[in-house]
């Protein structure tokens, strides 16, 4: 529940997608790419490229659900989109806690424009040395219960690699989605099998 990026300066009002793009096309930002095998989890606004990894668009996932059922999403793409977004709900919590500890970032000074920008940038600092203290804090301890659910639409080796210029093509995408395919048929069909072994 640490963050290991920030890329501050664009209004409000911008694009996840456009601010994503850019962080990721600028070399000076440093955002490393995942090694072979590893993924950033995002969501289905973004496009499923290399090292990014999107659900399945036009299938429900939403956590609550399957809140309290025995049995588990049916179909794999569902199986897999419900996986997804466990994962992400991890993710989710980080946010809350840290908009949970600076309420600051509610009602922003009027701070010049070239000043603004820090305050959340030291706000994440203090989140994560808050967090890297490990002395029981009451929002982390709140949001680390894995029954709590955060509805919304493993660690990798080493420091993954400078991303490359951003290749949007056809081929990288269906690449990426070759990959969430394969995923979908090895990791979710066992996970479906299991769960079918269980209730037989």
């Amino acid at each position: 529940m640490m963050f290991t990026f920030v890329y501050t300066s664009w209004e409000g009002t911008a694009n996840d997608s456009r601010v994503f793009l850019d962080a990721i096309g600028r070399q000076e930002n440093g955002l490393t790419h995942p090694n072979e095998g590893y993924y950033y989890v995002v969501d289905s606004g973004y496009i499923n490229m290399l090292g990014f990894l999107t659900p399945y668009r036009g299938e429900r996932y939403h956590l609550r659900d399957y809140e309290g059922q025995e049995c588990a999403p049916r179909g794999l793409k569902k199986l897999f989109n419900y996986t997804h977004l466990s994962l992400r709900n991890v993710i989710k919590w980080c946010f809350d806690v840290f908009k949970a500890h600076f309420t600051v970032l509610k009602n922003m000074s009027n701070y010049h424009l070239n000043r603004q920008h820090l305050v959340p940038i030291a706000c994440f600092v203090l989140h994560n040395f808050i967090r890297s203290q490990g002395r029981g804090d009451r929002m982390f301890r709140e949001y680390e219960n894995e029954d709590m659910l955060i509805d919304g639409d493993g660690e990798g080796e080493g420091e993954g690699r400078p991303i490359p210029n951003i290749d949007l093509s056809p081929s990288n995408v269906a690449l990426m989605s070759n990959v969430r395919d394969e995923i979908t048929k090895k990791k979710c069909g066992e996970i479906a099998h299991t769960v079918v072994g269980d209730v037989l």
